[in-house]
């Protein structure tokens, strides 16, 4: 059991737990292994490559099998990657000559000249009935044929896979570690935790569990061995029912109940009516899903239960038979009849979370003076009550509320939708805007372990803090939304992969140029398949067995600023949908030959798994001295249907990119200097010296040699360095 849940360590730390099997000489093995590993990107660490080295033979292999399979998935090496032009990016045809060539081909065959002549009398040149149209014009082994081989070099990507503790411990740290984090999961963290809980029901628990979807998924883990669930709210059970349903436990899609056990509905009724008992104002909570309440009643059957006559009382609230005012409502009553400092001092002393939610409406609905000072007095006294991650959100928000009224608001929900409308709200006050500033910077500052020496790789500085897990896909080398890096390298390629559950799907790769006033300058899709900027490697419109475009750019020759990658759906399943999806990018020298797809030269691959039905992952930048960042965005637009096309598009995403790269967000750069304003040492990291003494480490890869007892953060575990 414990082997195979060593590929979410793997994942999720980039440790290998310490191999268990006979002493013996593996040092031939492990060198074969290393040798492998760097094929894809990574290497062993000196300690690793140690202790494998002291392990039987026969125990290397077994170890190299298994980790290799779950670092070439994790670079997107474990599927084969085609291409519809056998010498991409060479060799590929101007977009009106291929389309030709196409139609010459439906003309010399039998079969499809008929069809193809009637479609040209008509006028019209359907590329989807071409029969060679959308498929690969060769086999995988005949692309690697014509590739030579990759020459290295040295910005090559090398990913440290370093020695864990054994597979006990290291599977109980990181169960321990996201189940008890601050931060909500997104969702393929979220799977990995129901795993681990699973594994982890009658191990150590975390002191507390404060994000409720967390809490329903261990509490699934709890009921199944027997232990009473952890419930505080009533919502938290219906999150628990959801779990046992294998639904939805954020609760934004409905979920469709199954029949439960005796053991389980007593469990769900018992706990409800000793959380009711306790605090009969929880009640207030039922009415923002009463209509899943409703459902899950028909399955708990409550009535049978008459000892639990509170457990009844929510469904009672539920079907309207009982009036149980929620506490938004009373909030919102007194701030429909003008009393702001009532609201704030009620949210203050019951809710302080949401009295910082809300800020910004209470304090453009107080009148300057009195009323504006209350509200900022009842922040004050409440904000050590509130979470250290709503803390900085609320922080984040306040930078960025300095702007003129009439400038672009940008949405974003949980799923990663996003949308662009006009800012109508009046500005805060500057000195409202510094005194937030003072309050929250002190709460945050004082949070703040003392974290002795630290030691900063300076790239990690304008990673953005990790507010929200659903801010970032899961993935190899992905940075949380809002996060800006270095890009270096002559040649930028994108890449996309998908696989069709059951329905015919054609998902398609573009990338958008645009200049610094955001205006289309150019795109390179499978309606332009070449400009001077680079090529793609050509439309393939069916993926029963898996389907990769590519494009490559020079970003020397760009004439914009800004490149926006994106990949499309044209028809069939969506990114939810689809068996698998995922995106990426590689950075080559110009030196560099090699496949179209060489997982070493692989800097970022991240899942596609949003709503939409046109995803973009990240942007690219070129700033005024000719440098390029990425700009990470994990963001999905709501599309159309079918047919989803750059040029459709091109519009809305120069607006919301507007948006969004008008917005500041909080990073690292933050913390770090909150804890340099309260005395700690700081050092910023040349790549080289490492200090003999423990430190704090932050930086984007851990580096060997750090001393024993220092602390590491890194993208992988950021979310443990916000302030509790």
């Amino acid at each position: 059991m414990v082997h195979a849940l060593e590929p979410l360590v793997v994942r999720h730390t980039f440790r290998l737990p310490s191999p268990a099997g006979p002493a013996g000489d593996g040092t031939a093995a492990a060198r074969r292994f290393d040798a492998a590993l760097m094929t894809a990107g990574f290497k062993l660490s000196p300690e690793l490559f140690t202790r494998l080295s002291g392990l039987a033979e026969a125990t290397v292999v077994e170890t190299a099998v298994r980790t290799l399979g779950t670092v070439r998935e994790l670079v997107g090496d474990h599927v084969r990657h085609n291409v519809c032009f056998v010498g991409f990016p060479a060799d590929v045809p101007d977009t009106t000559d291929f389309w030709i060539a196409c139609v010459t081909e439906a003309l010399d065959d039998g079969d499809a000249r008929a069809g193809a002549i009637d479609r040209l009398r008509a006028g019209v040149l359907d590329l989807l009935t071409l029969p060679s149209y959308g498929r690969y014009r060769h086999t995988y082994e005949e692309m690697l044929a014509v590739h030579d081989e990759l020459i290295a070099a040295a910005g090559d990507r090398l990913t440290v896979l370093h020695l864990g503790a054994d597979a006990d411990t290291e599977v109980t740290g990181l169960y321990l570690a996201l189940a008890g984090g601050t931060t909500p999961l997104g969702e393929e963290h979220l799977r990995d935790l129901a795993v681990l809980a699973e594994h982890c029901a009658d191990g150590p628990q975390p002191e507390t569990i404060t994000v409720r979807e967390n809490r329903a998924v261990v509490n699934r883990a709890r009921l199944r061995v027997g232990a009473a669930p952890l419930l505080d709210t009533v919502t938290d059970a219906l999150r628990l029912a959801c779990a046992l349903a294998e639904g939805d436990v954020t609760l934004r899609e409905p979920t469709r109940f199954r029949a439960l056990s005796r053991p389980y509905r007593r469990a769900l009724l018992a706990g409800l009516d000793a959380v009711v008992a306790a605090f009969p104002a929880k009640l207030g909570d039922v009415s923002a899903h009463a209509e899943a309440w409703k459902r899950l009643g028909e399955r708990l059957h409550p009535h049978a239960y008459p000892h639990w006559p509170h457990a009844a009382e929510v469904f009672a609230v539920a079907r309207g038979e009982r009036r149980a005012p929620s506490f938004d409502s009373r909030v919102e009553e007194m701030l429909g009849r003008g009393d702001v400092t009532g609201a704030a001092e009620l949210l203050a002393s019951h809710a302080p979370g949401r009295l910082f939610r809300a800020l910004d409406r209470l304090l453009r609905d107080a009148a300057e003076g009195t009323e504006r000072e209350a509200v900022l007095a009842a922040v004050e006294r409440a904000a050590p009550e509130v979470s250290g991650r709503v803390v900085l959100s609320v922080r984040e928000h306040v930078r960025n509320r300095a702007g003129e009224s009439g400038e672009r608001r940008v949405f974003v929900n949980r799923e990663g939708k996003a949308w662009v409308t006009a800012d109508t709200r009046p500005p805060l006050a500057d000195a409202v805007r510094e005194r937030l500033v003072e309050v929250l910077d002190a709460e945050t500052r004082h949070r703040l372990p003392d974290p002795g020496h630290l030691l900063i790789d300076p790239e990690v500085l304008d990673v953005a803090l990790p507010l929200s897990g659903r801010a970032a896909s899961a993935g190899l080398g992905v940075l949380p939304r809002g996060s800006v890096s270095p890009v270096e390298g002559e040649l930028l390629r994108f890449f996309t992969y998908w696989r069709e559950a059951r329905h015919t799907t054609d998902h398609d790769l573009s990338a958008l140029v645009l200049d610094e006033n955001y205006s289309a300058v150019t795109w390179l899709s499978y309606t332009a398949l070449t400009d001077v900027e680079g090529s793609h490697s050509g439309d393939i419109t069916s993926a029963p067995d898996g389907a990769s475009e590519f494009i490559d750019l020079r970003l020397g020759a760009v004439r914009g600023t800004f490149v926006v990658p994106q990949v499309h759906v044209f028809s069939g399943e969506g990114f939810d949908a689809a068996a698998e999806c995922f995106f990426g990018f590689m950075l080559r020298e110009s030196a560099q030959a090699g496949r179209p797809f060489e997982p070493r030269t692989v800097r970022m691959k991240s899942d596609l798994r949003g709503p939409g039905r046109v995803a973009l992952p990240l942007a690219f930048r070129r700033d005024d001295e000719g440098r390029w960042h990425a700009h990470w965005l994990h963001l999905y637009l709501r599309g159309t249907p079918s047919a989803n096309r750059v040029e459709e598009h091109r519009v809305s995403i120069a607006l919301l990119l507007r948006g969004l790269l008008g917005r500041t967000p909080l990073t690292v750069r933050h913390l770090v200097a909150l804890m340099a304003e309260s005395g700690a040492p700081l050092t910023l990291w040349d790549g080289r010296t490492l200090p003999g003494d423990p430190v704090t480490y932050i930086g984007l890869e851990r580096p060997d040699g750090l001393a024993p007892g220092s602390r590491v953060f890194t993208p992988e575990n950021l979310r443990d360095l916000l302030p509790v």
